[in-house]
């Protein structure tokens, strides 16, 4: 054999390699939920069962919808640490407002209103305006929201009073109801993929097949499990339900929206994006809110879910939060990540929060493995950026 065709055969070999290293890095946080999954499942014959999963999916959902807000303020290369203060709070100020006789349809929209867009514009505002770190500003919020909540209650408990309030949390979709859902939903991912695929061709940009096959593999895998587990088993949670929602539209709105790419030039360059005519202010402030108003809704439903509300809801929420964004992949930086890798990440807090309950972890033990693992998500961020 001659000496070039050596050196093509170590290129192509090389080339292989780089192929596989890139893909485990792109995957790295799904790669790690399936083993984990697969582990636990194996470790505990109760983890697998649609009666764990459906609630696993459940529990997920609220630190997911605050996850996906988190997605937003993190592109941008801010930070919220008050988003368990105002769980918390909100799930206090809707609770008493129904106590005081004002219907469920009402006090959930007032509660996002006055709780969720009055923090999150107090908030952007000293953010955005006076240029103010949000770490210190969220701090300050943290504290005052959590001293609100417990002024009002006096630091007791607050009962619910209303019939309709429990549904919220509490509620499924019939079986066959969800499995129509699932069907239509399955169908419309198919048709998303199609068109991007479509839309990348007439554009003249290469399609990369191997991470359309993955993305592919994924998204069947995964409405399969779903439809297993939640035809299975009472149907789809409404918690479940809403978060799915929330996901699509924070996923389009960062993928297809002026409003996205915004958020991503913005955490890319501040100083850039608004000589190019991007309202810094308004953008900030917006996002700011965002984030309030998915923590009031979560607080909400957690509080419809454990038929009560407690001052000291949402304690450490930020947590869990910030780790399901880092570890699915969004960079503390700014301006890079994607609202489907926080959905990931979240999945993997929720599955390691299971387990470790399932496998009799203590919980002081929880928090330092979390801790663990967000220092490794962002040590890796840290040497991605180097490279």
């Amino acid at each position: 054999m001659s000496a070039d065709s050596n050196v093509a055969g170590v290129g192509v070999g090389g080339a292989k390699e780089n192929h596989l290293i890139n893909f485990i890095k792109d995957n790295a946080t799904l790669i790690a939920l399936i083993v984990l999954v697969i582990g636990l499942s194996f470790a505990d014959d109760a983890f697998f069962t649609a009666r764990n999963l459906s609630n696993l999916s459940r529990q997920v959902t609220i630190i997911g919808i605050i996850a996906v807000g988190m997605t937003m303020v993190i592109l941008i290369a801010g930070i919220d640490l008050s988003v368990g203060s105002v769980v918390g709070l909100s799930a206090v100020v809707c609770t008493l407002m129904m106590q005081y006789g004002v219907p469920t349809v009402l006090a959930v929209p007032a509660t996002l209103l006055v709780v969720g867009v009055g923090i999150g514009a107090w908030n952007g505002f000293w953010i955005a305006k006076f240029n103010i770190p949000p770490f210190i500003i969220t701090l300050g919020m943290l504290t005052i929201a959590r001293g609100l909540a417990l002024t009002l209650t006096n630091g007791s408990s607050v009962p619910v009073t209303s019939d309709v309030f429990p549904l919220i949390g509490g509620a499924y979709i019939p079986p066959m109801m969800s499995s129509i859902v699932l069907i239509v939903c399955a169908a419309l991912a198919v048709f998303s993929i199609f068109r991007d695929v479509q839309q990348s061709k007439a554009h003249g940009v290469e399609v990369n097949m191997q991470e359309l096959l993955v993305n592919g593999a994924v998204m069947i895998g995964g409405f399969a499990l779903a439809f297993h587990v939640f035809t299975s088993y009472k149907g789809i949670p409404v918690p479940v339900a809403i978060f799915a929602v929330i996901a699509f539209a924070g996923i389009y709105t960062l993928n297809s929206t002026r409003f996205g790419r915004r958020l991503y030039a913005l955490g890319g360059n501040e100083d850039a994006a608004r000589l190019s005519g991007i309202n810094v202010v308004r953008t900030k402030m917006i996002v700011y809110t965002v984030i309030s108003v998915l923590s009031a809704l979560a607080g909400i439903i957690l509080a419809s879910r454990l038929n009560g509300a407690s001052p000291n809801l949402g304690t450490m929420f930020e947590l869990d939060a910030i780790a399901a964004v880092v570890i699915g992949g969004t960079s503390l930086a700014g301006g890079s990540g994607k609202v489907s890798g926080t959905i990931i990440g979240a999945l993997l807090i929720g599955v390691l929060n299971n387990g470790m309950s399932l496998l009799g972890v203590v919980t002081f033990y929880q928090l330092i493995i979390k801790g663990l693992i967000i220092i490794l998500a962002v040590w890796f961020d840290v040497m991605q950026k180097k490279k």
